[in-house]
């Protein structure tokens, strides 16, 4: 089957379409033939080598989040399962390919009216700003900010924040067209990535939604209020400074939190009510998934270097 893999770790260029054997369902497992791939964050990080920890090799399949039918299932997996139009989390490999394999129990039925691109485009990543919200103990009249909002994880929770009663809800992002869009979808202030701009934005926030961290990481901790809480759910800006914390010490008197988030922590049938929960909105059009663009699997370098760039709105799928 047709497939990329990651030949070399760094520039996109390491990327390259292979020729795979199509994986067969181990028990509990369902096989399925791929519609859609979500292109996310976290492939990139993989791609760039920065977390050696995890044991990735040369040859490490990408890709977490597809979507497509069943076609063929594990031992012990219910029959009624098979030829159902669903949506999978594969790990954190697996996704970039013709057929896929995913545990069944990480695997959801799409709805009607929900069409495979954006069922990828919000399937991890809702779940993400759901419980990021949710772990900052975000309630209505809080001001917050969500940074790096141009990404999937932002656009979901500022449409969260919104229709959760925020009493206001900045972003950050690198232009005037995308703070428009995001604006479209409930942003009511449109800051720069440094948090300059917005004359009219709160000085500061209850709840900071941090999908970048990077260098600039203790200058939004500085942002926040009094009993402020800060969740950092993505690292694609790079690690922050390792000295960070001494920004929250040094408010100490204004009670700040600081957590990071993974949805790892949030047990699995949780994940799945919120995520078919969301599905079902999507597919009524409560809430938007937003498609950057469609590309053949052929083209994932082009993917991770319009990620890499900061070009992308939402998330791009790739098709097989």
């Amino acid at each position: 089957m047709k497939a990329v893999v990651i030949r070399t770790f760094g520039d996109p260029g390491g990327l390259e379409v292979a020729d795979l054997p199509v994986p067969l369902p181990a028990p509990g497992q369902v096989q399925i033939a791929v519609a859609a791939i979500g292109v996310g964050g976290v492939d990139a990080v993989i791609r760039r080598g920065t977390l050696p920890s995890h044991g990735f090799r040369a040859g490490h399949l990408l890709g977490s989040e597809v979507t497509g039918t069943v076609s063929s299932l594990g031992e012990g997996v219910d029959g009624s399962w098979l030829g159902r139009r669903v949506w999978a989390f594969t790990g954190l490999s697996g996704g970039y390919a013709a057929y896929a394999v995913a545990p069944v129990d990480e695997v959801l039925p799409l709805p009607h009216g929900l069409g495979s691109a954006e069922a990828v485009a919000l399937g991890g990543s809702g779940v993400v700003a759901h419980f990021a919200l949710e772990r900052a103990r975000f309630t209505p009249g809080d001001e917050v900010l969500v940074r790096g909002a141009a990404g999937s994880i932002g656009i979901t929770a500022v449409q969260l924040a919104a229709g959760g009663g925020a009493g206001a809800v900045a972003v950050t992002t690198s232009s005037a067209e995308r703070g428009a869009r995001l604006k479209e979808l409930g942003a009511t202030h449109v800051l720069g990535r440094a948090g300059e701009g917005g004359p009219d934005a709160p000085e500061g926030f209850d709840v900071v939604i941090d999908v970048v961290a990077g260098a600039r990481l203790p200058v939004f901790v500085d942002r926040l209020n009094p009993n402020g809480r800060y969740m950092a759910v993505g690292v694609v800006g790079g690690p922050p400074p390792v000295d960070f914390g001494m920004r929250l010490m040094a408010g100490f008197r204004r009670s700040l939190s600081f957590a990071t988030f993974s949805s790892d922590t949030v047990p699995g049938p949780d994940r799945q009510a919120v995520r078919a929960s969301q599905f079902a909105d999507a597919a009524a059009g409560r809430l938007r998934a937003v498609v950057h663009q469609v590309l053949p699997l052929e083209e994932a370098a082009s993917a991770h270097r319009a990620m890499d760039a900061g070009e992308v709105f939402g998330r791009i799928v790739l098709t097989p």
